[in-house]
């Protein structure tokens, strides 16, 4: 048993000592290795070859188109998302029919594309809603127009059997309304032929109509640290994403496809579309807004956002209320101060005056500062008598007028 324990230990004690001359070659090697790449850079830099830099490309993932759905508001033909930190334009496009063109034109569209595809800085998603086509408004315009054929027809009957009644037209006047009256006819007939086959049309609901978008998104944060509020930023944000709308739709129109910014009502009515896939096959969304689908649920304020209103609108008033108070009050101190003054202003000039006679004593001479400070004093008892007399009748003519 002693023995093999002698050898374990020599054999894990061998063990051990190459572990750490493993070590110590591994950190030689990098240390070597280290030391060789620095000579090199060195050489480099006093050869004057530079290693070229590599362009860095901004990286953009991918994200799901259904991402935009999910929004605050729509402002300034803009979609609002994530409490303002994210807005989004929406270009609509008019689609072509790429399979009858020819080979050039093919070619055409194909590099208008790359082209479109090379000017993008920034990302975009492009979006396609299949819609069943529901031609109830146009149907509802066509019968509008039929109606007002119709009349026009039964007026021109009317006054084509009263010329043959009267007599005293020409057989040339009397083709002529006819010729009229008939082709009226004629356009009337026609626009029911109209009516009636766009209803068996819209009747069909697998006749579908695609549309295809350009959704361009703009984040807050691209503005870096700012101080801006959010109109600032929605104002700056919308500058950023017409801007890049417009190029969007300049560039595609190199394809010969046509297209436009979508203003707020038509993006209401894509995201209804979206949202309510079902219920537009029936109902659109002006028949939805004219039935009141929009009023159906009202928000209102909580109670306590509401008497912490009236509250915060109460104490506003009463401060007003206060400050002109006290406002007044420091007036009609201050007035009353000035009448005070007023009606001192005698005997502090006396004051005064027997003050700057006293000073000057040395150079007026004594005895003539002292009958100058005498008849001062001689004045100002008159004047106080006088206006205690004043004073006196005052009081009478009061208690006489009471």
């Amino acid at each position: 048993m002693d023995s093999i324990k002698l050898l374990t230990m020599i054999l894990m004690i061998i063990l051990g000592i190459m572990i750490m001359l493993l070590i110590v070659l591994g950190i030689v090697f990098i240390t070597s290795r280290m030391k060789q790449k620095e000579e090199s850079e060195i050489k480099e830099a006093q050869n004057g070859n530079k290693a070229p830099k590599v362009k860095k490309f901004k990286e953009y993932r991918t994200a799901s188109v259904l991402d935009f759905m999910d929004f605050d508001t729509i402002v300034d033909n803009m979609i609002s998302q994530k409490d303002g930190k994210r807005y989004v334009m929406v270009v609509e496009c008019q689609g072509i029919n790429y399979d009858l063109m020819s080979e050039i034109e093919k070619n055409s569209v194909e590099e208008g594309f790359i082209q479109f595809l090379n000017t993008l800085r920034h990302p975009v998603q492009i979006y396609t809603q299949t819609r069943t086509i529901n031609l109830s408004n146009s149907i509802e315009t066509y019968k509008e127009k039929v109606k007002e054929i119709e009349n026009t027809v039964e007026k021109q009957e009317m006054h084509y059997k009263q010329m043959l009644k009267a007599g005293t037209y020409t057989e040339e006047q009397l083709n002529k309304a006819y010729f009229e009256l008939t082709k009226q006819k004629n356009l009337y007939e026609y626009g029911k032929d109209i009516i009636y086959s766009t209803e068996r049309m819209s009747s069909n609901k697998n006749v579908l109509n695609k549309k295809y978008y350009v959704v361009i998104p703009y984040y807050i944060e691209e503005l870096g640290e700012n101080s801006f509020d959010k109109e600032e930023q929605r104002n700056l944000a919308f500058s950023e994403l017409y801007t890049r709308a417009q190029s969007v739709v300049r560039t595609l129109s190199v394809c010969g496809i046509n297209s436009k910014v979508m203003n707020s009502n038509e993006l209401v009515e894509l995201l209804y579309v979206a949202y309510n896939r079902d219920e537009a096959e029936v109902f659109g969304l002006e028949k939805a807004l004219k039935a009141g689908y929009d009023e159906l649920y009202s928000t209102a304020p909580d109670v306590v956002d509401k008497q912490m209103k009236a509250l915060n609108k109460q104490i506003e008033e009463e401060a007003l209320e206060l400050a002109q108070q006290k406002v007044t009050e420091a007036r009609s101190e201050k007035q009353k101060r000035l009448a005070e003054k007023r009606l001192k202003k005698r005997d502090l000039i006396g004051e005064l005056a027997q003050i700057m006679i006293t000073e000057n004593e040395s150079i007026i001479g004594q005895d003539i500062a002292q009958d100058a400070i005498e008849k001062l004093k001689e004045e100002t008892k008159e004047e106080g008598g006088k206006g205690s007399g004043k004073e006196k009748q005052k009081r009478v003519r009061k208690t006489k007028t009471a």
